[in-house]
């Protein structure tokens, strides 16, 4: 036991302090508990939208929609958002949630494009729906423990994605739009940028980093726009679109981890901060007698009215990233995140008709006016866009919420040892049931984790 103690304090040494006089208290912008409301938006979404037996989702609450496909890939993470807030406290629900997304998987999400040659059944001629789908099987294996869907990816990312791309006459390589167009843009080419950086971080091939920077200087260099003096204005296409904010500015995130360039921390901050409060991103919404900005209506198609839904778990990342905020620009960034996210909330809750309650309490198109059309004719993109939304402030709630202080950690406590406590991440996500196991070499894993309440950091 003294032997083990010695190693358990031996290994704590390797966690880093963190200045706690120079910590923001990102708490005190917290204004209640999202969770109850997170619940009655994603049941609705589920009931009235999924096809259970399968597993993926309606493009109305009456019409399934031949080409719905990209689209189930973030009405999928709604439900795996979901699973992770409640998995402890409704292990019944969180596993019928599991089933769905296993079914799901089964189902090739309503790929309306098979070839029978391909082993993943998830290949497409749209080189971004590849991108998106790829993505969401990533969070399903980090969701249930369980590699053969982060596996399906890797092999749609192999054989199918990274095999379209190509070099322009000035170096810069880049992701097409589809198979049989070369254009390239910035919807294929963030999410693409996102998914290599998450492969790398998993398998640990340098190619996936190398195809990750590669892009990123396509995405820098290429899709940004300038203006006369050939500065960035730090929105990713013209026009900005939120979708294309967020995987961007989540590829930056991951970036920044990887190789601990500060230049993509600042950069993803930039970007994120751009869309939350750029007048070509957001318009003014009255929320407790003064007008807020929120996110703006981006159109009534299937494609539009989910955009939105893509930025908001990568906003809520950014947000309660502490290992990011290397300046005061990210501190900054970070701030309107919390704030903006939860006007954002406030303004869709008002505005959904509560009294219709499962049947019909559907999001509109812009979370600042109630949905008032025809129940049948609801949109799929609108509801996940909505849900997205309260699940990503109820897990932003809940994470800040979660610490009691920093404290600065330099050898193992011994009310750690002999009381040891679950292990979460900045997410609020439990990812361990005793410090031991994030500490354990050759095992360790760099990041910032909460344990009784105490942010640590291991190096």
């Amino acid at each position: 036991m003294k032997s083990y103690l010695f190693r358990l304090s031996c290994m704590f040494l390797m966690l880093t302090a963190i200045n706690n006089a120079s910590a923001y208290d990102y708490e005190k912008l917290v204004r209640g508990d999202y969770s109850t409301k997170a619940d009655s938006i994603t049941k609705v979404l589920i009931d009235r939208f999924m096809i259970k037996a399968y597993g993926y989702f309606r493009e109305t609450p009456s019409k399934v929609g031949e080409f719905i496909y990209w689209q189930q890939a973030h009405a999928m993470d709604v439900v795996i958002y979901s699973y992770l807030r409640i998995k402890d406290d409704n292990p019944t629900l969180a596993n019928t949630y599991a089933t769905y997304m296993q079914r799901w998987y089964q189902n090739h999400a309503n790929n309306y494009h098979r070839d029978e040659n391909d082993p993943t059944g998830f290949s497409n001629p749209f080189t971004d729906d590849m991108c998106w789908i790829g993505l969401t099987l990533t969070h399903i294996s980090d969701a249930l423990g369980d590699d053969s869907y982060i596996n399906t990816a890797r092999q749609l990312y192999d054989r199918y994605i990274i095999t379209r791309g190509w070099t322009d006459s000035n170096g810069y390589f880049g992701l097409p739009w589809k198979s049989d167009n070369r254009e390239r843009n910035a919807c294929t080419n963030g999410p693409g940028c996102l998914l290599a950086t998450l492969l790398y971080q998993k398998y640990g091939n340098e190619k996936y980093l190398q195809d990750a920077l590669k892009i990123y200087d396509f995405m820098e260099n290429v899709q940004m726009p300038r203006n006369a003096s050939g500065n960035l204005d730090y929105s990713v296409e013209d026009p900005p679109l939120t979708y294309t904010q967020g995987t961007f500015a989540e590829a930056c995130r991951q970036l920044f981890h990887i190789t601990g360039e500060e230049k993509y921390a600042i950069m993803g901050a930039r970007v994120m901060n751009y869309a939350f409060t750029s007048g070509r991103c957001t318009q003014k919404s009255p929320l407790n007698g003064k007008d807020v900005r929120i996110l703006r209506h981006e159109g009534t198609t299937m494609d539009q009215s989910i955009f939105k839904a893509v930025l908001i778990p990568y906003a809520v990342n950014m947000a309660l990233d502490d290992e990011m905020e290397v300046s005061s620009i990210i501190k900054s960034c970070r701030v309107t995140l919390v704030t903006s996210l939860q006007n954002c909330a406030d303004i869709l809750w008002e505005n959904l008709d509560k009294d219709k309650y499962p049947r019909a309490m559907f999001c509109n198109f812009y979370w600042g006016e109630l949905y008032t059309g025809n129940a049948n004719d609801a949109s799929m993109g609108a509801m996940v866009s909505g849900a997205s939304l309260m699940e990503g402030v109820a897990r932003l709630c809940n994470a800040l919420r979660k610490p009691t202080g920093i404290n600065i950690m330099h050898n193992a406590p011994s009310s750690l040892i002999s009381h040891p406590s679950s292990v979460y991440d900045l997410q609020g996500r439990k990812i361990a049931d005793n410090p031991s196991s994030i500490i354990s070499y050759p095992s360790s894993k760099k990041g910032i984790y909460i344990v009784n309440g105490k942010k640590i950091a291991i190096k």
